[in-house]
């Protein structure tokens, strides 16, 4: 049986280059037999973390928006797969946003042991995606039962649709094929 993949597009512009990596590794892991949902941030409600730690007495947040369901989607999930544009070297604003408000998991039995990181930017240096990864990481960090699996990123590509044709949208299929 295949397994329960959870992929989340942080990216909010329209033919987005690291939404369409992810679509990529999405084709990788329905043509490998897994259960894939892919998740777009656009149009979510996502509030700021506050850091009243309620989450940890409560086990969920005292605020009523889109993030939880979302945690609800990340506590069934055997695999979380991040897709990320690299804005000033680090994730999109809309996944750290997203990364805080997914505080009660540190205190549940969150099901997914691999994580996963695509990303995309305008620069194609080799440092480009550390930071990136590294917010992955320190995420990682206080979820102990997880681990980062791979990551891939994808430089070069600064306008929208640009990514079209990318030898590293083969390298996301075959990422996604391996979950």
């Amino acid at each position: 049986m295949g397994k329960k993949v959870l992929i989340v597009s942080t990216s909010l512009r329209g033919k987005s280059n690291s939404e369409t990596l992810a679509r990529e590794f999405e084709r990788g892991a329905k043509d490998a037999g897994h259960d894939v949902e892919f998740l777009s941030l656009k149009g979510k409600k996502i509030n700021f973390c506050v850091g009243c730690l309620t989450c940890g007495t409560r086990g969920r947040c005292f605020m009523d928006d889109d993030a939880i369901a979302i945690e609800e989607k990340f506590m069934a999930a055997d695999v979380v797969v991040w897709a990320t544009p690299i804005y000033y070297y680090a994730p999109s604003g809309s996944m750290k946003t997203l990364i805080d408000r997914l505080n009660p998991l540190y205190s549940k039995d969150y099901r997914f042991r691999e994580v996963y990181v695509l990303s995309t930017a305008a620069e194609n240096a080799e440092t480009t995606p550390a930071r990136v990864v590294s917010c992955v990481e320190g995420w990682i960090e206080c979820l102990p039962k997880a681990q980062l699996k791979g990551s891939l990123f994808c430089g070069d590509v600064n306008d929208a649709g640009q990514i079209a044709g990318n030898p590293k949208l083969q390298e996301a299929y075959e990422m996604g094929k391996n979950v």
